[in-house]
C-alpha cells in the first residue's frame, strides 16, 4: 500500500521569539515493511541547522527559529509504501542494547494501580498470547477518550484515571510489560483512519521484543498489530524519546498550537 502523508505543526507565539531550537523528528524510517519513496520538510520563519540519527536510529532534524518571529510552520509531506507484516519489526538495531528497555522511566514508573492491572498475569508459555492479552486488558479497563491526559502524564496516572489516549495506553502497556522483564519501546507514527483523512494527531503505539522473533508492534487503542495502514516515525523508551516535535524558548512562551495531519491511500497507476 502507497501511504501519501502530510503533517503540519504551527506555533504562534505571544510576543516575537528571542531565540528558539526545535528537535524534529519527523521522517519516516525505513524497516521490514516500509519503504519511505520520498519526504520532504519545510520551514517557515525556521532555518535547519543539522540532521542525525540519534541513538533508536531516528531521523532527527534540528532547526533554529528566526529571531523575532512571531511564528514557527514545520510542514512535511511524502510517500510510504508499507506492507503488512502482522506488526513483526524483526531484528533489534540502534545503539541501545536490548536491556535498556526493559528498565522504566519517569513516564513508564508502576505504582500501585498499574502493579494492580497485572496482578493475576503471568508471561509463562506463549509470550505473543500474553502481549495480546494485556493489551487487551488495558483496552478494556483504560477508557479512550481525549481531555482526560497530556504530553506529561505517566503510565500510573492515566491507569488511575481510568482513561486516555494512545500515548497513554502505550505508556501503559510499557510498563507492565517492563514488570516482567520484557523490552518494551514506545512508537509515534501514522495511521491511515478508515472513516476520514483529516486528523488532529499523530499516532502512538508499542513494541515489545519476543526471543526469535523480533520487535512486534501492539496498539492497544485499536486492539490490533499494525498492519499496512501504520508508518513508523520515531521509537524510544517513551514519548520523550520519539515526541515529534520537543524543543526550548526563550523570551516568550508559544500561545497557540496547531497540529493537522492528512493521511491517505495513493492510488498506483496501472503499467
Amino acid at each position: 500500500m502507497r501511504l501519501s502523508v502530510r503533517h503540519t505543526t504551527r506555533y504562534t507565539f505571544v510576543a516575537p521569539v528571542l531565540h528558539a531550537l526545535q528537535r524534529l523528528r519527523l521522517t519516516p524510517k525505513t524497516t521490514q515493511g516500509q519503504r519511505v519513496i520520498d519526504w520532504t520538510m519545510r520551514f517557515e520563519n525556521a532555518v535547519q541547522q543539522l540532521d542525525y540519527e540519534d541513538q533508536n536510529h531516528n531521523r532527527v532534524t534540528l532547526i533554529a527559529v528566526e529571531a523575532g518571529a512571531p511564528f514557527v510552520s514545520v510542514e512535511c509531506y511524502g510517500v510510504v509504501e508499507t506492507e503488512d507484516h502482522a506488526g513483526v519489526i524483526g531484528h533489534h538495531a540502534g545503539n541501545l542494547p536490548l536491556w535498556s528497555f526493559i528498565g522504566q522511566t519517569a513516564l513508564t514508573r508502576p505504582g500501585p494501580r498499574l502493579r494492580d492491572l497485572v496482578r493475576d498475569l503471568r508471561p509463562e508459555g506463549d509470550r505473543i498470547a500474553f502481549l495480546h492479552a494485556l493489551s487487551g486488558r488495558i483496552a478494556d479497563r483504560i477508557i479512550y477518550g481525549t481531555g482526560n491526559t497530556g504530553v506529561t502524564t505517566t503510565a500510573e496516572q492515566a491507569a488511575a484515571a481510568g482513561a486516555g489516549v494512545c500515548q497513554d495506553h502505550a505508556h501503559i502497556f510499557i510498563a507492565a510489560a517492563r514488570m516482567f522483564d520484557i523490552p518494551t519501546r514506545y512508537v509515534s507514527g501514522y495511521l491511515m483512519m478508515n472513516d476520514r483523512i483529516d486528523q488532529e494527531a499523530t499516532h502512538a503505539w508499542a513494541e515489545a521484543y519476543v526471543e526469535g522473533i523480533g520487535w512486534i508492534g501492539f496498539d492497544i487503542s485499536n486492539r490490533i498489530s499494525p498492519d499496512s495502514r501504520y508508518v513508523r516515525v520515531a521509537t524510544g523508551r517513551d514519548y520523550r524519546d520519539a515526541a515529534p516535535i520537543t524543543g526550548i524558548t526563550y523570551g516568550t512562551s508559544s500561545e497557540d498550537l496547531h497540529v493537522a495531519v492528512a493521511v491517505e491511500q495513493q492510488q498506483v497507476p496501472q503499467q
